[in-house]
Parts: C-alpha cells; structure tokens; sequence
C-alpha cells in the first residue's frame, strides 16, 4: 500500500509512520471519489498521484528544512517537523500541497484557501475524514483574504503550488506572511523568466528573494524549483489590489 509514496518519502529523508501511510491511502480514496463530483485532478492513477501529487508535495519539505532550519542542530527536517508554525495553503484545489504536509507534519496549524465551493466542501470532508484536526478550511480570493485584518500578516509559511505566474502570486502571498515569515512557491522551468520579472513586485511587498532551489522529485523528470522568499517589511496597505488586477496588471 502507497509503496511508491513510501520508497519516495525515504529519499526524500522522510520516514512515514503506520497511520501516515493509511491517511495517503485514505486520502488517495477520497481524491477519486471527489473527483467524480467536481473536477479537483485530471491525474488518478495510483502511481501518478503518488508521485505527481504525494512526493512532489512532500519534495519542499528538505528544502524548506535546510533553510527555515539552518540555526538548529541536528535533522534539520526533524526540528522543522517539531515547530508549530502557521501556514495557509493558497488556491489549495485538492489540497495541494497542504494536505500532504499536515500528515508528515501533524504540529502544524494550518489553513487550506480555495475560492471554489464545491473545493472547500472536499477539502473539509478531507479534515474531517483523515482526521486532520490541526488544519481548517477557508473559502475565499487571496486578494480578497489578504486585506482581512484576520489573515493579513499573519502566517509563518504561505504556500502555493501551480497558481500564478510570479508576478502575480507574489501579490497574492506575500500580503499574508508575517514579518520574518516565509512564502514558499512551487515553480515549473519557467520561473528563470519569471523571476526577474517578479523582483520589483517583491521589493515593494516587502519580500526579499532567499533561494531558488532545483527539486528533485522521486521518479520524476520533470522540472522543478522551489522559491523562498522571506518576508522583511510590511506590505503598504494598498495591497493586494482588488478586481482582479494582480492578474491583469501585474507589478512589473
């Protein structure tokens, strides 16, 4: 049971208990019966969602640890594992990557944020099923969340996974992170263009560029890279716009 999920999780210096296996296995469950109702995955195969969704999740995680981690001694992934962090997990979908890393990472106090309904309903019965009770979530648009006195400033780690172009999820991230906390983005290849593209709007949000990491992800070929960027001042209040303008008029 989940096989290519565990042998992955190793190389990836990760070792995943009894219960955190039959939560993936429970998970994987619910993805194929809530995709019959809504169109959460267009991946469902047991191997591909292993590795295309379940490890490409979990590939950030030594990444963020060897950064986020660097002071402590010792497993640099272990001490990550132990802290109680804040996070919200931006245009979460189907719950990735959140889902994910609240089964490794059970101390963590987590937010899952999805515009779509029907999503949030699938992601609260995920919650509720697993049981994940460290993790809530939300419905709503980031640039509608992140000038609510509630969300704004307030997370350690905000994270995304296929969202947005850069320019336009930086507006959508940063906004959220507290002062010295972290936005965590997942990019494809095309981040080397974007990137440069987004460093204006990271200066003005507040955010400062830390790593940009190649990810391996086991059993894929595909490109992959992780963005840090920590966050070093407070984002001017006039941000995020609304009406949609992160996306039409981004802060290049």
């Amino acid at each position: 049971m989940m096989e290519v999920l565990q042998d992955g999780a190793l190389q990836l210096h990760l070792t995943l208990t009894t219960q955190q296996i039959a939560q993936f296995q429970h998970y994987y469950e619910l993805l194929l019966e809530g995709n019959q109702r809504s169109n959460l995955t267009r991946i469902t195969g047991e191997e591909d969602v292993q590795r295309r969704h379940f490890l490409d999740s979990l590939s950030a995680l030594p990444i963020l640890a060897e950064t986020v981690s660097a002071e402590e001694s010792g497993d640099p992934i272990a001490a990550l594992l132990r802290r109680p962090l804040h996070a919200i997990d931006v245009g979460s979908g189907a719950g990735l990557p959140g889902v994910p890393w609240a089964i490794v990472w059970p101390k963590l106090k987590l937010t899952l944020l999805d515009g779509t309904a029907k999503k949030v309903s699938f992601l609260q019965n995920v919650i509720k099923e697993l049981p994940l009770p460290a993790v809530q979530a939300l419905q709503g648009r980031a640039e509608e969340v992140g000038r609510d006195s509630c969300y704004r400033g307030q997370y350690d780690l905000v994270i995304a996974r296929a969202l947005a172009p850069l320019p336009t999820l930086v507006e959508y991230l940063l906004p959220l992170c507290r002062h010295g906390g972290w936005m965590v983005a997942y990019k494809g290849p095309a981040v080397t263009d974007e990137l440069p593209r987004a460093l204006k709007a990271i200066s003005i949000l507040g955010g400062e560029v830390i790593r940009l990491a190649p990810v391996t992800v086991p059993g894929l070929e595909a490109s992959r890279f992780l963005l840090l960027v920590r966050k070093v001042k407070r984002t001017p209040r006039r941000y995020p716009r609304g009406s949609g303008k992160p996306r039409n008029q981004p802060l290049l």
